[in-house]
């Protein structure tokens, strides 16, 4: 049961992180940026959802230990 929570928790969170990415890309696309540098906002939002869930869960980790 746990292994599935984590696993279905683990692929949400991954969706989230890759819509944030495709809409800054799109955005910055819009905006006239070149697609290198839409590239490099799709993958620095990307980045930072990813990073922010990590700091979530290491602080529910720590609050609910």
């Amino acid at each position: 049961m746990t292994v599935a929570v984590v696993l279905l928790t683990t692929a949400l969170v991954l969706l989230v992180a890759l819509l944030a990415a495709i809409g800054a890309g799109k955005l910055a696309r819009l905006d006239g940026a070149t697609y290198p540098a839409a590239l490099t906002r799709a993958a620095t939002a990307f980045a930072a959802a990813v990073t922010l869930a990590a700091a979530v869960t290491a602080a529910l980790t720590a609050v609910l230990t």
